[in-house]
């Protein structure tokens, strides 16, 4: 079965550090591109950081630029997000996702697996 199991969340100061990780099953794993979003109490799910499947490319979110690094170990089957310079705005509940498509008669197929989330709360 497909598991996306994010694991890293927690209580961490202003200025502070963490670094998620998402342990993928079940599919294959180095033809998905991974992304991390967030989402706040009363606040719409945001894309924070997104990796290509061979680890080639990256793309960030304004708000995280040159404080957030997301990275892949595909031999693992694990996406990293490294969150340095914490905020409070920072704070939500960060899901891990995957994408990938397959071919079809009519054209693509897109598939989509999210993971159940890891709680990320950054206050003194």
């Amino acid at each position: 079965q497909v598991q996306l199991v994010e694991s890293g969340g927690g209580l961490v100061q202003p200025g502070g550090s963490l670094r998620l990780s998402c342990a993928a099953s079940g599919f294959t794993f180095s033809t998905y591109d991974m992304s991390w979003y967030r989402q706040a109490p009363g606040k719409e799910r945001e894309l924070v950081a997104r990796i290509t499947s061979s680890g080639g490319s990256t793309n960030y979110a304004d708000f995280v630029k040159g404080r957030f690094t997301i990275s892949r170990d595909n031999a693992e089957n694990t996406v990293y997000l490294q969150m340095n310079s914490l905020k409070s705005e920072d704070t939500g509940e960060y899901y891990c996702n995957a994408m990938g498509r397959g071919k079809t008669f009519w054209g693509s197929r897109t598939y989509n697996y999210w993971g159940q989330g890891t709680q990320v709360t950054v206050s003194s």
